[in-house]
């Protein structure tokens, strides 16, 4: 008889998630790189939290451990009362699926696939149908200024339209929360305004946190928190009062 694997439940005090002294370090040869030395934050339901902090104090690690494209050294990162850190491989990939929406800072379009195809296909690995994976992506799309870009493939949209397309495949499963690692870096002021009013509508009907690192001030500006990292650690905090 096969084990069933199970996963511990913590309660997180009324927080979506929970990242609790986390560390991080990479190996290389002999060489030890320290991202993050004993990180910790709390995000509630339907908050928006913005990440600031220069480039290596640990931003994107931070996201990737929450978001289980990589797991913590020590520490534990907790997601609806789930510690995804401790998930396998393929159980991680499950629930961000179900979960957790990702923008990245480059481009992870699949280039044979038009921009339409790129948004189907997540629901499609979620079981919904190909005419409702359609709808839904169209009108994703389309709220983003990409309504006459629908069928151009990867190499025939601008990096900002490329940037707009991952933003609509993070949002297509309608996920408990969004990560994004500087998803208006690509966008000029009138599309990341646009992208940025999306957000907000999305935030407020579905309920969804956002957990967003940006440089960008006029983002920060919207989040209800702002945390400063720097070395690895959460140095201070800003709220909207």
């Amino acid at each position: 008889m096969t084990a069933r694997r199970t996963h511990r439940f913590f309660d997180a005090g009324g927080a979506l998630l929970s990242v609790l002294r986390v560390f991080k370090i990479y190996k290389e040869s002999d060489v030890e790189t320290v991202a993050l030395q004993g990180a910790a934050l709390d995000v509630k339901p339907s908050e928006f939290v913005a990440i600031q902090g220069r480039s290596g104090a640990g931003k994107t690690t931070l996201l990737n451990l929450i978001g289980g494209l990589d797991t913590p050294s020590a520490g534990r990162v907790i997601l609806k009362g789930q510690d995804i850190a401790h998930m396998n491989e393929s159980e991680r990939a499950a629930y961000r699926r179900q979960h957790i929406g990702l923008v990245f800072q480059t481009g992870n379009l699949i280039p044979f696939l038009t921009a339409l195809e790129n948004v189907m296909l997540p629901m499609t690995w979620n079981g919904v149908s190909v005419d409702k994976a359609c709808q839904r992506a169209t009108q994703l799309l389309t709220d983003l200024g990409l309504g006459e870009r629908l069928h151009h493939k990867v190499n025939q949209l601008s990096g900002g339209e490329a940037q707009r397309v991952g933003i609509a495949i993070a949002l297509v499963n309608e996920p408990d929360s969004l990560l994004a690692d500087e998803l208006t870096g690509e966008l000029d002021t009138e599309t990341t305004q646009q992208v940025m009013d999306l957000l907000k509508r999305l935030h407020e009907e579905q309920q969804m946190s956002l957990l967003v690192v940006t440089h960008n001030r006029r983002v920060a500006a919207r989040a209800q928190r702002v945390l400063h990292i720097d070395d690895g650690l959460i140095i201070t905090e800003e709220s909207d009062g």
